[in-house]
């Protein structure tokens, strides 16, 4: 990471903005239906700039036990005035500010990710190049929710694929599993493709878990219960299908004890669960190490996540296809001006501008608020 090369900075006051877009279409996962991103943004002003991070937190506490009402609360009450008005300090020194505040680590990351975005933009640097990202290119996959039958699934693929899109992930849950598979299999037999349970079995499902063997899958992510590492280990040493560990990580400290029980052999890294960029990148460097491969997960963000997203996976660990979809996969509006595109060979730019490297319509954005205050000491 280059964060020497970025300057010391004043947050002068800050906002938070929740906004609502609606997706283009439900999106159903083993613990329920999503028809909108309720995002929560996180603006910091100071020497004439703004900063920007969006919060990946959702609506209900169904992936995480944080949302975006929680992580406002966070955030008004203890992680802003923790940073407001006090004397200038660089990245790091900010970040240890609100150290004391244990979790809420999705309310972190969206300040740290707005944090970075004011900073990248004062020295002129790309979050990219803050974080050490190397590629300029990703390669991205696609997240399918659950659909109203398996012929559903197979033609929504279809159309994925044809658009070039180079991962498939499907959602999973008991009884929507081994149908699904097989006839996923049946007519995209070398399609790369996994499925992601959402903590949706246990040990009991071995049985089950291990007829997924047959279908040469990329991976199951997530199959165990969401704080769970040795479950998944002694899962991981009786089925050849790897596990991708998700909610299970929250930290370093997670990820150690992961590698030492060997509760899988692959990282979907989020920055939001982890509690930030910088944290994730640390992740990623102790994955790289141990040989683990990782990939970016989503969480529905608008093109203002998607861009730290595309960042983080410029990272050299980042070798598997990640969530990283474009912009009208989500919505058939985004709050930038040029929303994220997927060039036919199933990739995407990596922003090069200076912070996020995108510029908000502000419009749009305005048009999609639903809430705004100020916070201030």
């Amino acid at each position: 990471m280059r964060l020497e090369a970025l300057p010391s900075t004043r947050i002068e006051r800050a906002r938070l903005r929740v906004v609502s877009l609606p997706l283009v279409s439900p999106f159903t996962t083993s613990f329920g239906t999503q028809t909108e991103r309720r995002a929560l943004m996180v603006e910091l002003f100071g020497e004439g700039l703004i900063g920007i991070g969006e919060c990946a937190a959702g609506v209900d506490p169904g992936y995480s036990s944080e949302t975006y009402l929680t992580a406002m609360e966070a955030l008004r009450r203890h992680i802003l005035p923790s940073i407001l008005g006090r004397e200038k300090a660089d990245l790091l020194a900010q970040v240890k500010r609100w150290e004391w505040v244990r979790g809420h680590n999705m309310a972190k990351a969206a300040v740290e990710m707005a944090l970075l975005d004011k900073l990248g933009q004062a020295a002129d640097l790309s979050l990219s190049v803050i974080l050490g990202g190397e590629k300029e290119r990703i390669a991205c996959g696609v997240s399918i929710g659950i659909q109203t039958s398996v012929e559903a699934t197979l033609d929504v693929i279809e159309g994925y694929l044809t658009r070039g899109y180079q991962r498939i992930k499907l959602k999973c849950k008991p009884g929507y599993d081994l149908q699904l598979a097989e006839a996923v299999r049946s007519r995209f037999p070398s399609t790369p493709v996994m499925l992601d349970a959402n903590s949706a079995y246990s040990l009991d499902d071995l049985p089950r878990l291990r007829e997924l063997d047959r279908f040469n899958l990329m991976m199951i992510e997530q199959p165990l219960a969401h704080d769970d590492l040795i479950d998944h280990a002694a899962l991981q040493a009786q089925i050849e299908t790897p596990v991708c560990l998700d909610e299970s990580v929250e930290s370093l400290a997670d990820l150690r004890a992961a590698l030492r029980l060997q509760s899988g052999r692959i990282l979907n890294i989020k920055a939001g669960r982890v509690a930030g960029l910088i944290p994730a990148v640390e992740i990623h460097d102790h994955c790289l190490a141990a040989g683990w491969p990782v990939w970016c997960g989503g969480m529905l963000e608008t093109g203002v996540g998607r861009a730290a997203n595309l960042a983080l996976a410029s990272l050299p660990g980042f070798t598997l296809p990640g969530d990283t979809s474009a912009s009208d996969r989500y919505f058939s509006r985004d709050l930038l001006t040029e929303p994220f595109t997927l060039a036919a060979d199933g990739t995407m730019a990596v922003p090069t501008g200076p912070g996020l490297g995108v510029n908000l319509d502000r419009d749009r954005l305005d048009e999609a608020t639903i809430h705004l205050e100020e916070v201030s000491l």
